[in-house]
C-alpha cells in the first residue's frame, strides 16, 4: 500500500485540510510531522465545520488512527482544549483513536511570553509569528534543553529539567528587563497537566513502522507550506520547523524509504500571511477581490492574507525540493470572473532573467515578476465534478500552469465541500 505525504507548496493555506480529509477516507493512519498549533486547517464535512491545529485532519474520521510525531512541538494545554473542543462538536478523542509522540517537545507558557516579547521589541523588523511559542520552543529542543512529553511521568526527572530550562530562560528574561520564571509554579503547572497528557503518550515510531508492516496506509500532513521551510524558505521571514516532505520520515520516526508519493497542495493564486517577500503580490482590487471571494483569512490568526497572482517559479522550486510527485489544485472557483488573468513564469532581477527564488533576502526583496497573460471564463467552477463541467479557459489554464511547474495535477478542488473534487490520479494508487 502507498504512503502519501501531503505539504503545501506555498506560503501555507493552500487548503490543505479539505484534501487531507478527502485522503484521510482512504487512509488507515494520519500523521502530524512537523510545527505546532500556529497552523491551522479548516474541514468542512456535511455542513460541520472544524478548525484544527495540531490535531491530524483524520481525528473527524471514526476507525482512523491520528498521530502526533517527534517532529512537532506540542502546548500541552492548547491540545487538551482543541480536543475538548471537537468533543463538544461529537468527535471523541481517546488514547485509542489519538496517539502523542514521547519525544514530543512541549511549548510553555514562557515560551509564548518570550515570542511575543521578541516580535514586539523587532517592531518592523517582526517575523510575523503566531506569538503562540513555536520559535523558542524549537530553540530549546535544539539546545537540548525542552521538556518533552515523555519526562512528564517523572517528578524528579520533571524538577531538574526545569531547573535546567530556567537556568537559560530567566538569564534571558533579565536582560530583556522581564520578571522572571518561578520555577516552582512551573513545575505545578506541569504535574497537573501530566495525567491529563500522557494516557495518550506512546513509542510513535514504532507503532507506525508496525502499521506499515501490516499494509496499513499512512498519511503523512504537513502544516504550514515550503516557502515557510526553515531551510528552503524566504529566510528570516520563515516558521522554526522544516515543512518539506523529507521531514515527514524525520518528524516521525520513519525512514525515506516510508514515502511512496508526495502531493503538493496549491492554490491557483498566491496568498502569504505575516512578513516577507511576495513577487506577485497585488495590492488592487484584483488583491482585495481574491481575497475577499477567497475569504483569506488565517484559521487560527484571523489575519487577512496578502493575495497575488499564481507564482510559477516558486511552486515549481517547492516541487524541485519537496520531490512532489502531483498537486491537488485549490481555489479555481475563485478566479471565476476574472477577465484577464496573469501567471508568473520568471523573474526579473539586476536587469536579468531568472528561473528562481534566490536565496538572499536582499535579492528576494528585489526580484520582479515576469508575466505571461491568459483569457478568464465568465463561467462557475464552484462545485464541478468533472473536467466535462470545466469552462475550456479553465482547462487551458490549468494545462499551462501543469507545464510550467513540471508536474501534473493530481486533483481539482472546486469548493472547500470534500466531494467537490475532481480526482486525476489516486496518490494511494502508486
Amino acid at each position: 500500500m502507498a504512503n502519501v505525504v501531503v505539504v503545501g507548496s506555498q506560503w501555507g493555506d493552500e487548503g490543505k485540510g479539505k484534501i487531507v480529509d478527502w485522503l484521510s477516507e482512504r487512509a488507515d493512519v494520519v500523521v502530524r510531522f512537523q510545527g505546532g498549533h500556529n497552523a491551522g486547517h479548516t474541514l468542512v464535512i456535511d455542513g460541520v465545520t472544524y478548525k484544527l491545529s495540531l490535531l491530524p485532519s483524520g481525528i473527524v474520521r471514526k476507525g482512523k488512527l491520528s498521530v502526533i510525531g517527534n517532529g512537532v512541538v506540542v502546548d500541552p494545554w492548547a491540545l487538551l482544549s482543541e480536543i475538548e473542543k471537537i468533543r463538544d462538536q461529537g468527535v471523541e478523542v481517546t488514547p485509542d483513536s489519538l496517539r502523542l509522540s514521547e519525544g514530543c517537545p512541549l511549548i510553555l507558557p514562557l515560551h509564548r511570553n518570550l515570542d511575543l516579547a521578541r516580535e514586539k521589541a523587532a517592531g518592523k523588523a517582526k517575523i510575523g509569528t503566531t506569538g503562540r511559542g513555536i520559535g523558542p520552543a524549537y530553540e530549546d529542543k535544539t539546545a537540548r534543553r525542552a521538556i518533552r512529553v515523555g519526562d512528564l511521568s517523572d517528578h524528579g526527572l520533571l524538577k531538574d529539567k526545569v531547573e535546567g530550562l530556567l537556568f537559560h530562560h530567566n538569564a534571558l528574561l533579565r536582560g530583556l528587563g522581564m520578571p522572571e520564571v518561578d520555577g516552582d509554579e512551573l513545575l505545578a503547572q506541569l504535574i497537573e497537566v501530566a495525567p491529563k497528557v500522557l494516557p495518550f503518550a506512546a513509542t510513535v515510531w514504532q507503532e507506525l513502522d508496525q502499521a506499515r508492516r501490516k499494509g496499513k496506509r499512512i498519511l503523512f500532513e504537513g502544516a504550514q507550506g515550503a516557502m515557510l521551510d526553515l531551510d528552503h524558505g524566504t529566510y528570516p521571514f520563515v516558521t522554526s520547523s522544516n515543512t518539506v516532505a523529507g521531514q515527514a520520515a524525520v518528524g516521525s520516526g520513519q525512514g525515506p524509504s516510508a514515502i511512496n508519493y508526495v502531493l503538493g497542495i496549491t492554490k491557483a493564486y498566491t496568498t502569504r500571511v505575516g512578513q516577507g517577500p511576495f513577487p506577485t503580490e497585488l495590492e488592487d482590487d484584483v488583491g482585495r477581490t481574491l481575497g475577499e471571494r477567497g475569504r483569506e483569512f488565517g484559521t487560527v490568526t484571523g489575519r487577512p492574507r496578502r493575495c497575488g497572482w499564481f507564482d510559477a517559479v516558486m511552486v515549481r522550486q517547492a516541487i524541485k525540493v519537496n520531490g512532489i510527485t502531483g498537486i491537488a489544485l485549490t481555489k479555481l472557483d475563485v478566479l471565476d470572473g476574472q477577465k484577464v488573468l496573469k501567471v508568473c513564469r520568471g523573474y526579473r532581477l539586476n536587469g536579468q532573467e531568472i528561473d528562481h527564488l534566490p536565496a538572499s533576502q536582499i535579492e528576494q526583496a528585489r526580484v520582479e515578476p515576469i508575466y505571461e497573460e491568459m483569457e478568464g471564463w465568465d463561467e462557475s467552477t464552484q462545485g464541478a465534478r468533472s473536467w466535462a463541467e470545466l469552462p475550456a479557459t479553465a482547462i487551458k489554464y490549468i494545462r499551462r500552469i501543469e507545464e510550467l511547474i513540471e508536474a501534473p495535477v493530481a486533483l481539482l478542488s472546486t469548493s472547500p465541500e470534500r466531494e467537490d473534487t475532481i480526482l486525476v490520479h489516486d496518490p494511494f494508487a502508486d
